[in-house]
């Protein structure tokens, strides 16, 4: 028995080193699966421990909890201390209500509009009917949702925009059935701007689409060239003369192909890389990343100049998926922001008919 326990002390530790491998080497199977499971192992491993505490192997025991620690490592850090000081957190707070309203008055100016973006005039300082200037607003609601083939339901997700104040909304996995189903169910008196990315047959599920309250300066379809689905972009004009470009992405799942996968994963730090080369520009990207800070390839993301909104807020992770199963759950879905956004309010909540909860944040800019 002792030797057995043994055995699985040396299986899990093994396990919990594939998260340490070099981003990209572990893109291949069942790496990518394994990697994904290791905040769980600590349950074998605790079990395994307490089997030793009974006969007595304390050197067994030791070190099985030892290495159950280690797999809870990067799970704990969502709970560690908040990166942000006190004073931009009540910057943000401040914010929240008079964004939304200055959100409102910009949509509110104009609906009746062309529903699909194209490259615009900025709408910074703009003047609405009314000669009042309307500034560009300091704080904004992002939500994001993988729609699972276009299955999920169209007026949940237009309640929850509506009931949340979402600004911009980012999905994944669209079909032209749901964005039909949506505009039925009011999404375009929400949110009039959109930008699709091209539908594809090697796209993962279904196309990815961005939509905005707010008038875009800038819109593509493709911002960055990944082997995975087009990565629609909007960059909306925010406060403190920050251009913002809000980006909706899904990088293909491993069993589409593991290279693919860990490429999708890593090539999206290229948003991060040219916002550095613009004065006062950041980049943000929502979706269904197919990966969490156990996999080398997402952290190797986060090194490019992308912080996470659940890991910056510090108050526990946010697990997106599957949806069904309360525990155990993994984090797919996020929404990461560069240098100069501040993230609060972040949260998970459920959507019929997808197979991934839905995630939300307020995003307010540093003046």
């Amino acid at each position: 028995m002792v030797w057995l326990l043994w055995g699985v002390m040396i299986v899990g530790m093994l396990w919990v080193l594939l998260s340490e491998l070099p981003a990209g080497v572990e893109a291949r199977m069942p790496f990518p699966y394994m990697i994904a499971l290791i905040p769980f192992l600590w349950v074998p491993l605790v079990a395994c421990a307490v089997v030793a505490g009974i006969i007595h192997a304390w050197g067994p025991m030791c070190c099985l909890l030892g290495v159950a620690l280690s797999a809870s490592t990067r799970r704990i850090a969502y709970w560690g201390t908040d990166p942000h000081p006190r004073r931009e957190r009540r910057t943000a707070a401040t914010a929240r209500d008079a964004s939304r309203e200055t959100s409102r008055e910009t949509v509110s100016d104009n609906r009746g509009t062309s529903r699909e973006t194209s490259p615009v005039a900025s709408v910074t300082d703009s003047i609405d009917d009314t000669g009042t200037t309307v500034e560009p607003p300091s704080s904004l609601t992002l939500m994001t949702l993988n729609c699972r083939y276009g299955r999920a339901d169209a007026v949940a997700i237009a309640r929850e925009a509506r009931t949340r104040g979402v600004d911009v909304l980012a999905l994944q996995e669209a079909s032209d059935d749901l964005l039909a189903r949506l505009d039925a169910a009011g999404i375009a008196d929400l949110l009039p701007y959109r930008r699709s990315g091209e539908s594809k047959e090697t796209d993962n599920g279904g196309f990815n689409v961005i939509l905005s309250r707010v008038e875009p300066d800038d819109a593509t379809s493709d911002a960055i060239a990944i082997p995975a689905a087009d990565v629609p972009s909007i960059t909306l004009p925010m406060a403190g003369g920050h251009d913002v470009t809000f980006a909706s992405a899904h990088p293909k799942s491993p069993m589409r192909g593991c290279r693919e996968w860990s490429a999708g994963i890593i090539g999206l730090g290229g948003l991060a890389k040219a916002a550095k080369q613009e004065d006062r520009a950041i980049a943000v990207v929502l979706g269904d990343l197919n990966s969490s800070t156990e996999h080398p390839s997402f952290r190797a993301l986060l090194k490019t100049g992308f912080h996470d909104a659940s890991l910056t807020q510090a108050k526990g992770p946010n697990l997106t998926f599957p949806r069904w199963l309360k525990w155990p759950r993994i984090e797919l879905d996020h929404i990461l922001a560069t240098r100069g956004a501040v993230f609060t309010d972040v949260a998970s909540f459920e959507i019929p008919e997808t197979d991934h909860l839905a995630l939300t944040a307020r995003l307010t800019v540093r003046v």
